[in-house]
């Protein structure tokens, strides 16, 4: 079974990788999203649309990409320009737009304006997981803001992938490396002025944002997470005794803390394998070792896509069940008697943590409401 999965994924890595795409000028159509990004990639060529590659770089650059949002597409979709023919806003992601700044306070300045421009002290910092190239995380922000219908500033940290399958190692140490930057970032968003700070965090990502909260908390204490108010990891590619030695660290996790898992994720599956563990914190069957921290686990294995591990990101059912952040946390602290029967699923309680296994309407009509699909 892994071996097919381990061919699989040497396969994709081989396949072409997603790049920026200037819009042509004149070219009509598509939803402008813009997405203000900091980033610890190394610049390379200045020529290239994006023009930052795996290499790592001790200082940050802050940048702004406009990104035009295709409208025949199913949601869930990052539709790359093919090169056999011409850009067509109406089906492809394509840049309308990309302002470097030539200071961090340059970067704040404006992310304070496009603030004030909404009427809002909100900002959503995504981070991306394994394997991404730069085009494919801020198009992939820019997918999930839009189709989440999220309120608030998109921002995302760029954190050095080698946009390879078979850089595992290479993007678990950049992790490592990018947890300062990460930091740096979070506190630009606060000094520009947002009160309310909402990070999610896909696959590898999870552990970098884990990583900064306690880097933030054993430098300046519990209050430097007064502005976090809510952290979504989604298919958290992250060891389970690294999680709870990371949390205890923190002592407080912001809250709502939501976890968005598949017991059923091949990629994760594979990873805990080949970690040697059996399992990671995105694949966990049950929440009894998390039992002590206030979590909200959901368990989307009931609507695969794909390999499965870009459930929420991808799947239109998903996307059109949470429909923005602020509705999932206003739901998910309230009384837990509520909380039953406002998702389709099964609500489990264990001491601190909640776990919501998530159903199909079909699915429960058809009396299959047991602890797994």
């Amino acid at each position: 079974m892994y071996k097919g999965l381990l061919v699989v994924l040497l396969l994709s890595g081989c396949a072409a990788r997603g790049e920026f795409t200037k819009a042509p000028a004149g070219l009509a159509g598509g939803t402008p999203e813009t997405i203000f990004v900091g980033t610890t990639r190394a610049a390379g060529d200045a020529d290239v649309v994006g023009g930052f590659g795996f290499d790592r770089a001790e200082a940050a650059s802050f940048l702004r990409y406009d990104v035009a949002i295709p409208e025949d597409r199913e949601p869930g979709e990052v539709n790359w320009p093919p090169r056999s023919r011409k850009p067509d806003a109406r089906r492809d992601f394509l840049t309308l737009d990309q302002r470097n700044f030539a200071t961090a306070d340059d970067f704040g300045t404006a992310l304070r304006a496009a603030m004030k421009l909404r009427g809002q002290t909100d900002a959503v910092v995504y981070v991306h997981g394994f394997n991404n190239t730069m085009a494919e995380g801020v198009y992939r922000v820019a997918q999930m803001h839009h189709d989440l219908e999220v309120p608030g500033v998109a921002v995302h940290y760029a954190w050095p992938s080698r946009g390879s399958a078979l850089g595992y190692v290479y993007d678990r140490d950049s992790v490592l490396f990018a947890r300062s930057g990460f930091v740096d970032l979070l506190d630009q968003v606060n000094a520009a002025g947002a009160k309310n700070i909402v990070i999610v965090a896909h696959s590898m990502g999870a552990t970098l944002t884990m990583e900064a909260m306690r880097q933030m908390v054993l430098e300046n204490g519990p209050q430097a997470l007064d502005r976090i108010t809510g952290v979504v990891l989604i298919s958290p590619d992250l060891d389970l005794d690294v999680f709870r030695s990371q949390a205890k660290d923190i002592g407080k996790l912001p809250k709502p803390f939501v976890i968005f898992g598949n017991s059923r994720d091949k990629v994760l599956n594979l990873s805990a394998t080949l970690s040697g563990t059996g399992e990671r914190l995105g694949n966990l069957d049950g929440i009894t070792k998390v039992s002590n921290l206030d979590v909200i686990y959901l368990d989307t294995a009931a609507y695969n896509t794909g390999s499965g591990h870009q459930n929420l990101g991808e799947n239109p059912a998903l996307l059109k069940l949470f429909g923005g952040l602020v509705g999932i946390a206003d739901s998910f602290t309230a009384d837990s008697r509520a909380r039953v029967g406002l998702l389709p699923g099964l609500v489990l309680t264990v001491r601190n943590a909640t776990e919501i296994v998530l159903r199909p309407v079909a699915a429960i009509g058809e009396g299959r409401t047991g602890p797994r699909p």
